[in-house]
């Protein structure tokens, strides 16, 4: 027997709903059992050019704690039940309840690969850089990250207009997604603006460098870690909290 169309609508309508209660009852049962779980938030990007790599190394060191991560442009409006224990976050009051400790301010320069550079030796300089493929990261979707730098601003910095590039000027690609772009920057796709904290690694090993020495440094710009106040007393939430900060704090001694 076939459903009819009228049939097949409402089954996908009541399998999704089978779907949302079954995660709403994972999600509370996380919250009442007896593991040593910490609930950290932090954009996409951080998440993956930061984070991602240093955990094996938590993990190592501390097994007996497990990570609910959730990542998030919005960190002003999370879904209802959702209270993080820290977050990593350009927003220097996220929420009620919450003490911040400063991590570090904006160093922004261009980055490509070094086989991209050698077929486009023209980019190192502004203007080279300006008429080059830009791979963009657009402000769709990201009012909550706070102050937002694209190409248009960062070259605007260094009094280079970027609406005066050439009409034979390759493409100029827009994303709200970072991650994207710097994974277009790798496959030798063009021209992204790096964030030091999170693009550095990738230049110290070389799969990365920088066409042209100029940077913006964004000093009152900062980046913070907020711990949610009623966790003091959690050794599990403190634990990942100083190990976030001692790895902040060594890998910006390392990149000076």
């Amino acid at each position: 027997m076939e459903l009819t169309v009228a049939g097949s609508i409402f089954f996908d309508a009541v399998q999704l709903s089978f779907v949302n209660i079954s995660q709403a009852a994972e999600r509370i049962r996380s919250n009442t059992n007896t593991k040593h779980v910490v609930t950290l938030c932090c954009s996409p990007a951080f998440a993956a050019l930061w984070l991602g790599p240093r955990m094996p190394k938590f993990f190592d060191e501390n097994p007996d704690i497990d990570i609910n991560l959730v990542t998030t442009q919005n960190f002003l409006s999370m879904e209802p039940g959702v209270r993080p224990d820290i977050y990593i976050t350009k927003i220097g009051k996220v929420q009620a309840g919450y003490s911040s400790h400063p991590l570090n301010h904006d160093v922004i320069y261009p980055v490509c690969t070094p086989h991209y550079l050698a077929q486009h030796p023209e980019i190192r300089t502004l203007q080279g850089l300006r008429d080059g493929t830009l791979l963009n990261l657009s402000p769709y979707g990201r009012s909550q990250v706070a102050e937002h730098v694209d190409w248009n601003v960062w070259l605007a910095f260094h009094d280079i207009d970027l609406k005066s590039r050439a009409n034979t000027a390759p493409h100029f690609f827009n994303a709200n997604d970072y991650n994207l772009l710097v994974q277009l920057a790798l496959g030798s796709q063009g021209v992204a603006l790096g964030w030091h904290h999170l693009i550095a690694p990738l230049v110290v090993q070389g799969l990365l460098v920088r066409p042209v020495e100029q940077e913006l440094v964004l000093k009152d710009t900062f980046h913070f870690l907020a711990f949610n106040e009623d966790k003091e007393h959690d050794s599990s939430c403190r634990r990942l909290r100083d190990w976030l900060l001692d790895e902040f704090q060594s890998l910006l001694e390392l990149l000076r």
